[in-house]
């Protein structure tokens, strides 16, 4: 076998020990379930969450100004928003102006669903911050902040 198709186990140790990719999904994936657990007493998960909150403006959003905020494509952001307009937490309405723009409305329904889900999040954002403790939580969200 030639050197240049060699893989030794000593560059899977570097990517698993120095890959800040890697790190940052694992972190992700580990915070994502953390909010998850959090939010279930008010039936959300912490995607749908972020999802509702990223509606609550004075105006309605596009699906585009919406996918650029949470950084998704378009057809992510589609494919997550039919369970909560099924659920009557989201409706979509025509641009005023240009009938071909969709915006996304938070209904009522979906109002309450943020205020009732609040409190859990609160807790679960406070437990992170003391988890986060010995570290500057807000030099971490500015670092992550500058990666996105």
């Amino acid at each position: 076998m030639s050197k240049r198709n060699e893989l030794p186990h000593a560059l899977t140790l570097e990517v698993r020990d120095s890959c800040l990719c890697l790190h940052v999904q694992r972190a992700a994936r580990a915070l994502a379930r953390r909010y998850d657990e959090a939010l279930k007493p008010a039936g959300l998960t912490h995607g749908q969450f972020s999802l509702l909150m990223s509606l609550n403006r004075p105006e309605p959003p596009t699906i585009g100004a919406v996918a650029t905020l949470l950084a998704m494509d378009r057809t992510t952001v589609t494919a997550n928003l039919k369970p909560l307009e099924r659920r009557g937490l989201i409706r979509t309405k025509a641009d005023a102006d240009d009938k071909r723009i969709r915006r996304m409305v938070l209904t009522p329904a979906g109002r309450r669903s943020l205020v009732a889900a609040m409190p859990f999040w609160r807790e679960a954002q406070a437990e992170t911050d003391r988890l986060l403790s010995r570290f500057d939580a807000d030099r971490l969200r500015a670092a992550l902040l500058a990666l996105s």
